[in-house]
């Protein structure tokens, strides 16, 4: 194998294997990426046995061949070459040599017949959607997704179809217990049979990650077992969750009678402001609604204690309910448009948090004690 590549092209590949690729794994193969030079390119492949991302780049290829090598050794030698730089790969005597003007790098490498390929399987249910559709779900949701390995099935993105006022939708769904996010878009064509499926939240980084200056349209092919993303020169395979996802709809209240509208900036700055008071391990924050006035306050033996009034529009009795500042600041963030509506029933029980100008997202807070 013998190629020459330029520098830009080959870091902002590597970057998306290393970071696929775990930092401590005892397995020697899974710690390296896979290079297969052929033709006018040069495909960088990188698995972490549950994840594999596969990226086609351009390169001038001399000789044809694979090896595989360090994921992050590799990336930190590009990564500190100097821009603009023109880089040499070649593979002699079982060692990757990596030249760029008077830097020579030799990196121990290991058989491409070792490496392990997730790319198999038959994925039957196929559908495509914009890529700004697909990052709109994942922002829209994933900051709910829980990180408590204990309750696996909430690690990562609950996404299926269902009916939305009568019109068919595809639904992302993440909940922690805490909060819930639930955001929809209109039913791809091909999306109509797929099974319910939980994305994982790793999976669901990373493809955010290779979509980020992306405006193409994303090929996605899943199983009930496995779900794969493909999109400008870029491929993504993952396992998918194997669990139930609860019944998410029973959390969500309807009748919650007491509404606040609320502007979303000054609702998100104020409560930034008290929260400042609140202390580190409840970021508490009380809400005290009265006569079309919205008071937050926040107190703690350390710090003191801080106060701070709204105009807000209200129709309701009286209601004092306490919040965690950060999960209210994380649903405040979603809302693009200007007033968010807060629909509540009493202290106890959960809250709805909608976007008044966007109907295909809303959100669960669960109140905490205050």
């Amino acid at each position: 194998m013998k190629l020459t590549i330029e520098r830009a092209a080959l870091l902002k590949s590597l970057a998306h294997a290393q970071s696929v690729v775990e930092r401590r794994t005892t397995i020697p193969i899974l710690a390296n990426v896979m290079l297969a030079a052929k033709g006018e390119g040069l495909s960088l492949t990188a698995t972490d046995m549950d994840i594999a991302v596969v990226e086609n780049v351009p390169a001038a290829v001399k000789q044809a061949g694979a090896t595989t090598a360090p994921a992050h050794t590799l990336y930190e030698i590009v990564r500190k070459l100097p821009e603009g730089a023109e880089i040499e790969l070649a593979l002699a005597d079982d060692k990757l040599a990596v030249k760029s003007g008077r830097s020579r790098f030799t990196l121990a490498s290991l058989p491409p017949d070792d490496f392990p390929l997730m790319t198999g399987g038959d994925l039957p249910h196929k559908f495509k959607l914009p890529a700004g559709d697909l990052c709109t779900l994942i922002d829209r949701s994933s900051f709910a997704i829980s990180t408590e390995e204990t309750r696996y099935y909430l690690n990562g993105i609950y996404l299926h179809v269902a009916e939305s006022a009568g019109v068919p939708v595809l639904r992302a769904v993440a909940t922690d217990g805490h909060r819930l996010a639930q955001v929809e878009m209109a039913r791809p064509q091909g999306a109509a049979k797929m099974p319910g499926i939980i994305v994982p939240r790793k999976t669901v980084q990373e493809l955010r990650r290779l979509l980020e200056d992306s405006e193409a349209e994303v090929a996605v092919a899943l199983s009930d077992t496995k779900i794969r993303f493909s999109f400008d020169d870029v491929e993504l395979t993952s396992k998918l969750i194997d669990g139930t996802f609860p019944d998410y709809q029973r959390v969500i209240p309807e009748a919650n009678d007491k509404i606040m509208d609320v502007d979303r900036r000054a609702f998100a700055e104020a409560v930034d402001r008290v929260s400042t008071i609140s202390t580190e391990k409840s970021r508490a924050v009380k809400v005290e609604l009265k006569d079309g006035a919205l008071r937050l306050s926040a107190t703690s033996p350390e710090n003191g204690t801080a106060v701070e009034e709204l105009e807000v529009s209200y129709t309701g009795g009286a209601l004092e309910i306490g919040f965690n500042s950060r999960y209210l600041l994380d649903i405040a963030r979603q809302i693009e448009g200007e007033t968010a509506r807060f629909a509540m029933a009493d202290a106890a029980s959960p809250t709805v948090v909608r976007d008044v100008s966007d109907g295909s997202a809303l959100y669960v807070l669960m109140p905490m004690r205050v």
